[in-house]
């Protein structure tokens, strides 16, 4: 079978779980005989590009680095998506499997995807299972698990509580009726997003319910995701669990862990993850300083820093753990060093302030 991944990143730019498990998977399926492509969106670029990674083709394709409201909201399919449909249909594949939904690969997609005439699969890798939270880390108020049933109000109230609105104002704003915010919130600007979201999460169960009659299998990665997706009216819907593993082979494992741990007179506690507020890296940074520099105890913090947005949270953690060597930052890990590196190491710190779906980092450290 010719098979397409469509992820919302992708190697060699970004480095995280999602694209670990995207090329494992590849790889896999590639070893049981059928035929893989890659596909991602490639913000900011100028024209499509098509390049291999490790014996894959990808086919990355233009989107805005700065997407309007419509376009990330998904009210309209993100300029240069096009690219992506119209690839598809060349492509002619008889699989195309989404892994995660974002700007450039939403529902837009989804339905062109469906008009090749391929089984259409999607794996949801983040906190938002598809579009059921629009906070992103199915955390009520950033601090407890929430059980994932989607009302407008209280879905509401809780996203703008994420953006800053002090809560008992954002109780208040998440009161508006999804109706009246469906017109307040064509106001330009913050006001506009902030007075429409009761209508941004009822269209987003809109969102969720369309995409679930479009897709052959919706994966999710562990049961609290599966118990959420089938609550919000999921009855009948074609959610299947797979949880995560790791990309090893037993013997692999073993011999990683035949591998003697480094002889220190000092606690190695190492970060390994993208470099995100949603990742818990500002937590551990806090927890970090608040030790002090008495105790025998060294960080190394090792992530990707290729994109703006990353270089300044990079420099927010050096603000907050001074500039001490006994908190190193260091460039990030390939997925094929992970075992090896994780072996010289004593703790490893997975802060992650969402439902993570692993985290896979998590996964492998337990492994060996």
């Amino acid at each position: 079978m010719k098979i397409i991944q469509v992820s919302g990143w992708y190697f060699p730019d970004s480095l995280g779980g999602t694209e670990t498990y995207v090329s494992a998977l590849s790889s896999g399926l590639r070893a049981a005989g059928h035929e893989v492509a890659i596909a991602a969106p490639d913000p900011g670029a100028p024209c499509e590009r098509t390049y291999h990674h490790d014996g894959f083709p990808v086919f990355r394709f233009p989107i805005p680095a700065s997407p309007t409201r419509d376009e990330v909201q998904h009210r309209t399919a993100a300029r240069g998506a096009e690219h992506l449909h119209a690839w598809l249909r060349e492509m002619r594949p008889d699989v195309i499997h989404f892994h995660t939904f974002g700007t450039g690969t939403g529902p837009h997609e989804v339905r062109a995807a469906k008009a090749t005439g391929a089984r259409v699969i999607a794996t949801t890798h983040t906190g938002s299972l598809g579009f059921i939270c629009q906070r992103g880390t199915m955390m009520r108020w950033g601090r407890e698990l929430c059980d994932g049933i989607m009302s407008p109000n209280t879905c509401a109230a809780c996203e703008l509580q994420h953006r800053g609105l002090p809560r008992p104002l954002a109780d208040v704003v998440g009161l508006v009726p999804p109706a009246a915010g469906h017109l307040l919130g064509r106001v330009p600007g913050k006001l506009g997003t902030t007075l429409g979201m009761s209508d941004l999460v009822t269209r987003n169960a809109a969102l969720q319910a369309d995409m679930l009659s479009q897709v052959d299998r919706f994966v999710v990665l562990t049961e609290r995701a599966q118990r959420a997706v089938l609550a919000n009216d999921g009855v009948g819907a074609p959610v299947v669990l797979n949880r995560l593993g790791v990309r090893a082979t037993a013997a692999q494992i073993e011999q990683a862990r035949a591998v003697e741990r480094p002889r220190r007179p000092h606690l190695t506690v190492a970060y390994l993850g993208r470099f995100e507020r949603i990742k818990g890296v500002h937590d551990l940074a806090r927890a970090i300083k608040s030790l002090g520099q008495d105790l025998p105890v060294r960080v190394e913090f090792r992530g990707p820093v290729s994109n703006l947005r990353e270089l300044a949270i990079t420099n927010e953690l050096k603000a907050i753990v001074g500039p001490d060597a006994w908190v190193q930052f260091l460039p990030p890990v390939e997925p094929e060093q992970v075992f090896d590196y994780l072996r010289t190491v004593d703790v490893l710190c997975c802060p992650s302030v969402a439902l993570e779906g692993g985290p896979t980092v998590a996964l492998e450290a337990m492994a060996v």
